[in-house]
């Protein structure tokens, strides 16, 4: 099995994990070659996460609020700071 190149990027891992579902949807591979390439899918889904953890983190580092100031926030939605002050406008 090998493994997935650190340096491999996210549209690059995700067209390869996009080429080795549609030939196992396909039927166009035997039995074995489906468990290999099945494990390397699992790696580069597992890569894909780790980019977008890592974007995560890096955006959730710049983000700024109304004054100019670092401020962490949330992916979830707005939180109930952000809704009270919006109906205090």
């Amino acid at each position: 099995m090998a493994k997935v190149p650190r340096k491999l990027k996210y549209e690059e891992a995700l067209e390869r994990l996009d080429a080795i579902v549609a030939a196992m949807e396909a039927g166009e591979i035997g039995i074995e070659e489906s468990i290999t390439k099945y494990e390397e899918a699992m790696q580069l889904a597992a890569h894909c996460r780790q980019i977008l953890d890592q974007a995560e983190q890096r955006i959730r580092k710049i983000q700024l609020d109304a004054e100019g100031q670092p401020k962490l926030t949330s992916f979830d939605g707005p939180t109930e700071e952000a809704s009270d002050s919006a109906d205090e406008d």
